[in-house]
């Protein structure tokens, strides 16, 4: 039986987002997408001044978005 892998990292934040904000995490991707000329810290204050998100998962969500394209 093979035993299942815990997500790790930024996107073990993932399910707790989209509860509480009510959007798939491509939804967060696709904003930041948007915005991808502003910092690490920049992005991160757009998400909780902008869309009302955690410091924690708004960080999380730019660490990851970050990481998956080599920033």
């Amino acid at each position: 039986m093979a035993e299942e892998k815990k997500v790790q990292g930024p996107a073990s934040y993932f399910p707790s987002i989209e509860k509480r904000y009510g959007f798939a995490i491509n939804h967060w991707l696709e904003l930041l997408e948007a915005q991808k000329e502003l910092k690490h810290m920049e992005m991160v204050a757009l998400l909780k001044n902008d869309h009302g998100l955690g410091h924690g998962h708004a960080n999380a969500l730019v660490a990851y978005f970050r990481s998956q394209r080599g920033m």
